[in-house]
Protein backbone atom coordinates (compact mmCIF):
# COMPACT_ATOMS: atom_id res chain seq x y z
CA UNK A 1 0.00 0.00 0.00
CA UNK A 2 2.74 2.50 0.75
CA UNK A 3 4.28 1.81 -2.39
CA UNK A 4 1.14 2.60 -4.11
CA UNK A 5 0.77 5.84 -2.39
CA UNK A 6 3.99 7.21 -3.15
CA UNK A 7 3.37 6.47 -6.77
CA UNK A 8 0.37 9.14 -6.36
CA UNK A 9 2.95 11.17 -4.57
CA UNK A 10 5.76 11.47 -6.74
CA UNK A 11 2.93 11.76 -9.37
CA UNK A 12 2.17 15.26 -7.44
CA UNK A 13 5.23 16.47 -6.61
CA UNK A 14 6.75 15.23 -10.07
CA UNK A 15 4.30 17.57 -11.68
CA UNK A 16 6.28 20.32 -10.77
CA UNK A 17 8.93 18.98 -12.91
CA UNK A 18 6.43 18.42 -15.16
CA UNK A 19 5.40 21.89 -15.25
CA UNK A 20 8.81 22.83 -16.89
CA UNK A 21 9.17 20.24 -18.92
CA UNK A 22 5.98 19.46 -20.78
CA UNK A 23 4.55 22.83 -19.47
CA UNK A 24 4.98 24.78 -23.06
CA UNK A 25 2.83 21.41 -25.03
CA UNK A 26 0.13 21.62 -22.05
CA UNK A 27 0.02 25.72 -22.66
CA UNK A 28 -0.50 24.91 -26.39
CA UNK A 29 -2.88 22.56 -26.20
CA UNK A 30 -5.93 23.36 -28.96
CA UNK A 31 -8.51 22.49 -26.44
CA UNK A 32 -11.23 21.94 -28.06
CA UNK A 33 -14.65 23.56 -27.59
CA UNK A 34 -16.23 27.21 -26.71
CA UNK A 35 -17.38 26.88 -23.04
CA UNK A 36 -15.68 26.47 -20.07
CA UNK A 37 -16.81 22.80 -19.00
CA UNK A 38 -15.67 21.75 -22.86
CA UNK A 39 -12.24 22.98 -22.68
CA UNK A 40 -12.17 21.30 -19.33
CA UNK A 41 -13.38 18.02 -20.61
CA UNK A 42 -10.79 18.01 -23.44
CA UNK A 43 -7.54 18.55 -20.96
CA UNK A 44 -8.69 15.74 -19.22
CA UNK A 45 -9.01 13.60 -22.30
CA UNK A 46 -5.72 14.92 -22.80
CA UNK A 47 -4.01 13.76 -19.05
CA UNK A 48 -5.81 10.45 -19.45
CA UNK A 49 -4.60 9.97 -22.48
CA UNK A 50 -0.95 10.40 -21.06
CA UNK A 51 -2.34 8.17 -17.85
CA UNK A 52 -3.62 5.62 -20.34
CA UNK A 53 0.36 5.25 -22.05
CA UNK A 54 1.52 5.34 -18.32
CA UNK A 55 -0.61 2.25 -17.16
CA UNK A 56 -0.08 0.31 -20.59
CA UNK A 57 4.04 1.06 -19.59
CA UNK A 58 3.39 0.06 -15.77
CA UNK A 59 1.94 -3.86 -17.27
CA UNK A 60 4.85 -4.06 -19.46
CA UNK A 61 7.51 -3.38 -17.00
CA UNK A 62 5.71 -5.16 -14.26
CA UNK A 63 5.26 -8.27 -16.73
CA UNK A 64 8.91 -7.65 -16.65
CA UNK A 65 9.33 -7.59 -13.73
CA UNK A 66 6.93 -10.68 -12.21
CA UNK A 67 9.16 -12.79 -14.77
CA UNK A 68 12.38 -12.17 -12.82
CA UNK A 69 9.51 -12.79 -9.89
CA UNK A 70 9.48 -16.02 -11.32
CA UNK A 71 12.90 -17.36 -11.21
CA UNK A 72 12.99 -15.97 -7.43
CA UNK A 73 14.72 -13.01 -7.92
CA UNK A 74 12.17 -10.53 -7.70
CA UNK A 75 13.37 -9.41 -4.05
CA UNK A 76 16.68 -8.74 -5.13
CA UNK A 77 14.97 -6.63 -8.45
CA UNK A 78 13.18 -4.35 -5.63
CA UNK A 79 16.04 -3.24 -3.93
CA UNK A 80 18.37 -2.86 -7.20
CA UNK A 81 15.24 -0.80 -8.68
CA UNK A 82 15.26 1.13 -5.03
CA UNK A 83 18.99 1.36 -5.37
CA UNK A 84 18.74 2.83 -9.26
CA UNK A 85 16.74 5.83 -7.74
CA UNK A 86 18.54 6.74 -4.54
CA UNK A 87 21.82 5.94 -7.12
CA UNK A 88 20.38 8.71 -10.09
CA UNK A 89 20.11 11.53 -7.48
CA UNK A 90 23.44 11.16 -5.32
CA UNK A 91 24.80 10.69 -9.08
CA UNK A 92 23.06 12.90 -11.63
CA UNK A 93 26.42 13.52 -13.63
CA UNK A 94 26.18 9.80 -14.70
CA UNK A 95 22.65 10.87 -16.12
CA UNK A 96 23.01 13.89 -17.79
CA UNK A 97 23.12 12.21 -21.15
CA UNK A 98 20.35 10.38 -20.82
CA UNK A 99 18.99 11.27 -24.01
CA UNK A 100 22.15 10.82 -26.24
CA UNK A 101 21.46 7.39 -27.74
CA UNK A 102 22.01 6.24 -31.29
CA UNK A 103 20.60 7.63 -34.46
CA UNK A 104 17.04 5.18 -34.66
CA UNK A 105 16.17 6.74 -30.79
CA UNK A 106 16.18 10.05 -32.23
CA UNK A 107 14.34 9.72 -35.11
CA UNK A 108 11.47 7.60 -32.89
CA UNK A 109 11.62 10.65 -30.75
CA UNK A 110 11.61 13.22 -33.90
CA UNK A 111 8.64 11.71 -35.70
CA UNK A 112 6.30 11.31 -32.51
CA UNK A 113 7.09 15.06 -32.06
CA UNK A 114 6.28 15.88 -35.25
CA UNK A 115 3.12 13.37 -35.06
CA UNK A 116 2.21 15.42 -32.56
CA UNK A 117 2.00 18.98 -34.17
CA UNK A 118 0.48 17.62 -36.45
CA UNK A 119 -2.28 17.11 -34.40
CA UNK A 120 -2.62 20.19 -32.27
CA UNK A 121 -3.46 21.27 -36.20
CA UNK A 122 -6.92 19.34 -35.49
CA UNK A 123 -9.03 20.73 -32.87
CA UNK A 124 -10.96 17.29 -31.52
CA UNK A 125 -11.66 15.68 -28.51
CA UNK A 126 -10.03 12.75 -30.33
CA UNK A 127 -7.14 14.45 -30.81
CA UNK A 128 -6.50 15.67 -27.89
CA UNK A 129 -7.06 12.28 -26.34
CA UNK A 130 -4.25 10.73 -28.73
CA UNK A 131 -2.26 13.73 -27.96
CA UNK A 132 -1.99 12.48 -24.83
CA UNK A 133 -1.44 9.09 -25.78
CA UNK A 134 1.43 9.86 -27.78
CA UNK A 135 2.90 12.67 -25.33
CA UNK A 136 3.29 9.35 -22.88
CA UNK A 137 6.19 8.51 -25.12
CA UNK A 138 7.91 11.20 -24.87
CA UNK A 139 11.82 10.72 -23.02
CA UNK A 140 10.91 11.72 -19.13
CA UNK A 141 14.00 11.16 -16.20
CA UNK A 142 10.88 10.84 -13.95
CA UNK A 143 8.71 8.36 -15.74
CA UNK A 144 12.01 6.41 -16.02
CA UNK A 145 11.85 6.74 -12.58
CA UNK A 146 8.13 5.36 -12.15
CA UNK A 147 9.00 2.82 -14.78
CA UNK A 148 11.46 1.65 -12.15
CA UNK A 149 9.07 1.23 -9.41
CA UNK A 150 6.68 -0.41 -11.54
CA UNK A 151 9.46 -3.36 -12.19
CA UNK A 152 10.05 -3.53 -8.52
CA UNK A 153 6.36 -3.89 -8.11
CA UNK A 154 6.96 -7.15 -9.27
CA UNK A 155 3.35 -8.24 -11.11
CA UNK A 156 1.51 -7.07 -14.37
CA UNK A 157 -1.61 -5.62 -12.36
CA UNK A 158 0.19 -3.95 -9.86
CA UNK A 159 2.88 -2.34 -12.23
CA UNK A 160 -0.38 -0.73 -14.03
CA UNK A 161 -2.14 0.58 -11.24
CA UNK A 162 1.73 1.90 -9.93
CA UNK A 163 1.74 3.79 -13.16
CA UNK A 164 -1.55 4.99 -13.60
CA UNK A 165 -1.93 6.54 -9.90
CA UNK A 166 1.57 7.95 -10.99
CA UNK A 167 -0.08 9.55 -14.37
CA UNK A 168 -2.95 10.47 -12.34
CA UNK A 169 -1.06 12.03 -9.59
CA UNK A 170 0.27 15.13 -12.32
CA UNK A 171 -3.01 15.77 -13.96
CA UNK A 172 -3.87 18.36 -11.46
CA UNK A 173 -0.76 20.64 -11.85
CA UNK A 174 -0.58 19.70 -16.00
CA UNK A 175 -4.94 20.50 -16.11
CA UNK A 176 -4.48 23.42 -14.68
CA UNK A 177 -1.89 24.62 -16.72
CA UNK A 178 -3.91 23.74 -20.22
CA UNK A 179 -7.05 25.84 -18.56
CA UNK A 180 -4.81 28.94 -17.25
CA UNK A 181 -1.61 29.04 -18.55
CA UNK A 182 1.55 29.18 -16.05
CA UNK A 183 -0.07 29.77 -12.90
CA UNK A 184 3.21 29.08 -10.68
CA UNK A 185 6.30 31.71 -10.76
CA UNK A 186 9.44 30.34 -11.83
CA UNK A 187 11.03 30.86 -8.56
CA UNK A 188 8.69 28.62 -6.70
CA UNK A 189 8.34 25.49 -9.05
CA UNK A 190 12.09 25.97 -8.91
CA UNK A 191 11.86 25.66 -4.90
CA UNK A 192 9.50 22.41 -5.38
CA UNK A 193 11.77 20.75 -7.67
CA UNK A 194 14.07 20.90 -5.34
CA UNK A 195 12.24 18.20 -2.89
CA UNK A 196 11.48 16.22 -6.25
CA UNK A 197 15.18 14.52 -5.58
CA UNK A 198 13.90 13.96 -2.16
CA UNK A 199 10.90 12.19 -2.68
CA UNK A 200 12.68 9.94 -5.05
CA UNK A 201 15.32 8.89 -2.60
CA UNK A 202 12.21 8.36 -0.43
CA UNK A 203 10.44 6.30 -3.18
CA UNK A 204 14.05 4.57 -3.33
CA UNK A 205 14.38 3.36 0.28
CA UNK A 206 10.45 2.17 0.49
CA UNK A 207 11.35 -0.53 -2.49
CA UNK A 208 14.64 -1.08 -0.84
CA UNK A 209 12.73 -1.94 2.34
CA UNK A 210 9.78 -4.34 0.56
CA UNK A 211 12.93 -6.11 -1.11
CA UNK A 212 14.76 -6.10 2.49
CA UNK A 213 11.40 -8.04 3.76
CA UNK A 214 12.05 -6.66 7.34
CA UNK A 215 8.29 -7.57 8.46
CA UNK A 216 7.19 -3.92 8.58
CA UNK A 217 3.55 -3.86 8.28
CA UNK A 218 2.37 -2.79 4.50
CA UNK A 219 5.71 -1.58 4.05
CA UNK A 220 8.15 -4.67 4.23
CA UNK A 221 6.36 -7.95 4.39
CA UNK A 222 7.84 -10.54 5.43
CA UNK A 223 9.93 -13.70 3.11
CA UNK A 224 7.32 -16.42 4.44
CA UNK A 225 4.36 -13.63 3.68
CA UNK A 226 5.72 -13.47 -0.06
CA UNK A 227 6.61 -16.85 -0.80
CA UNK A 228 3.04 -17.66 -0.16
CA UNK A 229 1.94 -15.13 -2.39
CA UNK A 230 4.20 -16.41 -5.16
CA UNK A 231 2.91 -20.34 -4.11
CA UNK A 232 -0.71 -18.98 -4.71
CA UNK A 233 0.08 -17.22 -8.11
CA UNK A 234 2.02 -20.25 -9.46
CA UNK A 235 -1.02 -22.24 -8.25
CA UNK A 236 -3.10 -20.49 -9.78
CA UNK A 237 -1.30 -19.85 -13.38
CA UNK A 238 -1.10 -23.64 -13.59
CA UNK A 239 -4.80 -24.24 -12.61
CA UNK A 240 -5.36 -21.92 -15.53
CA UNK A 241 -3.11 -23.76 -17.62
CA UNK A 242 -4.65 -27.05 -16.85
CA UNK A 243 -8.45 -25.18 -17.94
CA UNK A 244 -7.40 -23.80 -20.84
CA UNK A 245 -5.52 -27.16 -21.90
CA UNK A 246 -8.71 -29.60 -21.16
CA UNK A 247 -10.31 -26.71 -23.45
CA UNK A 248 -8.16 -27.11 -26.71
CA UNK A 249 -8.43 -30.77 -26.36
CA UNK A 250 -12.13 -31.00 -26.01
CA UNK A 251 -12.25 -28.36 -28.57
CA UNK A 252 -9.43 -30.45 -30.87
CA UNK A 253 -11.49 -33.90 -30.48
CA UNK A 254 -15.18 -33.12 -30.40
Amino acid sequence: MAILISALVLGLMGSFHCAGMCGPIAIALPLHGNTVPQKIYGGVLYNLGRTLTYGIMGAIFGFLGQGVEMIGFQQKVSVIMGGLMIFSVLFPGLFKNQYSMDKSWFSFVGKLKSTIGKMFSIRSFTSLFLIGLLNGLLPCGLVYMAIAGAIGTGEVVLGSIYMVLFGLGTIPMMLSISLAGNIMSLAIRNKINKLIPVLVVIVGIFFILRGLSLGIPFLSPPKEKIEKKFEKSLEKEQSMFRQESKALCYSFYG
